[in-house]
């Protein structure tokens, strides 16, 4: 038997439970089907270290402030999920947990959703999956006779895994910057390579401020006037307090990125080797969309076009929190809210509710 819905929500992360409480509001039938066996998304698997960059009331879902956490201006990620179990609970969300949905696909005038505990169809469907499950690692010369470890940013949890080692962290984003600083201060013998010299944001802006940025930058482009460049013009680095200490304790300078693997080590341009047990890749994620796969959307990028949320060549599916490309800043806590209300809002049109 095929169950039938108005709304289908895959994914019950931090944008999954967005859109739940603005479909709550709307009073629109829905399931939040995530593959994950607890509440809390990828946040339950972040690094031991992590904090986010924003204080607790500017970190926040719709309809509910987080907390303040007890001795911490910045929340960590045990805090975050935390919060986002209480969330899922206060509204009474019906989400489904350790649900894997591995298909979404057309059928007549509604969507049919697969999962490996049936099938459902709905009105519209959200895709809410982020983007942690599908790390991505370049490729890099000699990649595969290197005999050292090799993990992603989602396999970091301490330092104390590393102790004792040689380690060269890879990427000159916040997670390599904060990776290589959690290493450094715990006194493992580091590495910090980037492929452009790291560009570190002013020490007194974090998530607030960011996040007033996109928003203009998004203003602004929609009233047709010119880019601001977003958080990107202010740099790629948000100055943390352990990055801050590290780098400026002289912990983490960066090296130009090596030019390939050696079985024991790493080569650089000018030919010299180093010996390294180690390599951390944090060198980013690509949208977790392989359940859409059957609805053929992509472009000749691999780019699915949208209007916001709205999947241009399939109005009934929306994407949410997948970063900029689905609202301004809707890959954080704070800034998924306003997309997934109108979202919501568009969904509500189209079943005309």
């Amino acid at each position: 038997m095929i169950e039938a819905l108005d709304v289908v929500v895959v994914g019950g992360g931090q944008a999954g439970l967005a859109a739940g409480y603005h479909l709550r509001r709307r009073g629109l039938e829905f399931t939040v089907f995530d593959a994950r066996p607890a509440p809390g998304g990828a946040w339950q698997d972040t690094w031991d270290s992590l904090h986010l960059f924003s204080p607790a009331a500017y970190s926040s879902l719709p309809g509910r402030l987080m907390p303040a956490q007890p001795g911490h201006t910045y929340p960590d990620a045990g805090h975050v999920v935390d919060y986002l179990a209480d969330y899922e609970k206060r509204y009474d969300l019906p989400v489904r947990h350790g649900v894997d949905v591995h298909a979404v696909d057309r059928d007549g005038d509604r969507l049919r959703v697969e999962t490996d505990c049936g099938s459902w169809r709905a009105r519209a469907v959200i895709s809410a999956t982020g983007t942690w499950s599908r790390p991505f690692l370049p490729t890099v010369r000699g990649q595969e006779v290197f005999a050292g470890r090799q993990v992603h940013t989602t396999g970091y949890r301490s330092p104390s895994d590393f102790a004792g080692q040689r380690v060269v962290v890879v990427g000159g984003g916040n997670s390599g910057a904060q990776i290589a600083a959690d290493l450094a201060l715990a006194g493992v013998e580091l590495t910090w390579v980037t492929q452009r010299p790291p560009r570190f944001l002013a020490d007194d802006i974090d998530g607030r401020d960011l996040f007033d940025v996109a928003t203009a930058r998004h203003r602004a482009l929609l009233e047709g006037r010119g880019d601001t460049g977003g958080v990107a013009s202010l740099g790629d680095i948000v100055a943390v307090p352990p990055v801050r200490a590290a780098r400026d304790a002289g912990l983490i300078p960066a090296k130009p990125m090596f030019t390939r693997l050696t079985e024991d080590g790493v080569q650089w341009a000018d030919g010299s080797q180093s010996r390294v047990e180690a390599i951390i890749w944090c060198t980013g994620f690509r949208p977790a969309l392989t359940h859409l796969a059957p609805l053929r959307l992509r472009g000749r990028r691999g780019h699915i076009a949208t209007d916001g949320t709205r999947v241009l060549q399939e109005p009934r599916l929306h994407l949410l929190g997948y970063g900029d490309w689905t609202g301004p800043a809707s890959a954080t806590l704070i800034g998924v809210g306003r997309p997934a209300r109108e979202a919501v809002h568009q969904i509500a049109g189209l079943l005309r509710i």
